[in-house]
C-alpha cells in the first residue's frame, strides 16, 4: 500500500512539475541585422560634366559601364551597401516630350511589385531646374527611388536607385531612407553648368 502510495506522490508531483514548466510559444516577428550607418558628409562634384551636385563621401563616382558612348552617364555606388544610384544625360533637342515619356515608362514597370508610386515635384525657377521624384514603395520593388530633371529647353537628367541584391526593401528600409536622404540633397544642390541663373519667378 505504502508502494502504491508512493508511486502515486511521485506522478503526481511529476505532473505538476511538468505543469508549471510548460511554456507557450508566441511567434515573433521577424528580425534584422542592425546596419551601422556612417556620418552625412557630401563632396561637390567638380567635373567637365553640364552639371554639377554635391553627393556623399561615403560613395564613389564611375562611368556607366554598359553605355560607354555616353560620356556623361555616371553611377554613384554605394559599396557598403551594394546599392547604386544610376545617372543618365541627355541633350535636348526638340525631344523632350519623348524623355518624359521615357521616364513614366521606365517608373510604371515597377508597379506590378509597388504597393504605392508616391511622385513629387521639383521645382527651382531661378536656376532652371524642373522635374519629378518617384517614391516606389513594396517590398519587392527594385528600384525605390526614381527622378528626373531638366531645364525645359536643352537638357536632361534622369537618376534611378537599385540594390545588387535580391529585392527585400523591409530588410533595406533603414538603407533606403538614407540613401533617399542623400538623393535629395543631391537634387537640392544640382546645377546646371552654362545656364544664367533666370531672374523670373
Amino acid at each position: 500500500m505504502r508502494l502504491t502510495v508512493k508511486i502515486f506522490v511521485t506522478v503526481l508531483f511529476i505532473s505538476a512539475f511538468l505543469t508549471a514548466c510548460e511554456h507557450h510559444y508566441t511567434p515573433k516577428p521577424r528580425g534584422y541585422f542592425r546596419i551601422d550607418l556612417p556620418e552625412k558628409k557630401y563632396r561637390v562634384l567638380d567635373s567637365v560634366f553640364p552639371y554639377t551636385f554635391e553627393y556623399p563621401v561615403y560613395s564613389k563616382i564611375t562611368n556607366d559601364p554598359y553605355s560607354p558612348g555616353e560620356k556623361y552617364w555616371i553611377n554613384i555606388e554605394y559599396p557598403r551597401f551594394k546599392a547604386t544610384l544610376h545617372i543618365s544625360y541627355k541633350n535636348v533637342n526638340h525631344n523632350l516630350k519623348t524623355y518624359l515619356e521615357d521616364a513614366h515608362t521606365l517608373v510604371s514597370k515597377h508597379i506590378p511589385k509597388a504597393s504605392a508610386i508616391n511622385d513629387s515635384v521639383i521645382l527651382n525657377r531661378k536656376k532652371r531646374i524642373f522635374g519629378l521624384a518617384y517614391d516606389i514603395e513594396g517590398t519587392g520593388a527594385a528600384s525605390p527611388y526614381q527622378f528626373f530633371l531638366t531645364d525645359s529647353t536643352s537638357k536632361f537628367i534622369r537618376g534611378a536607385l537599385y540594390f545588387n541584391v535580391v529585392p527585400n526593401n523591409d530588410s533595406l528600409e533603414p538603407v533606403i531612407n538614407f540613401i533617399k536622404k542623400d538623393i535629395k540633397h543631391l537634387i537640392n544642390t544640382f546645377s546646371w553648368k552654362n545656364i544664367p541663373e533666370s531672374n523670373y519667378r
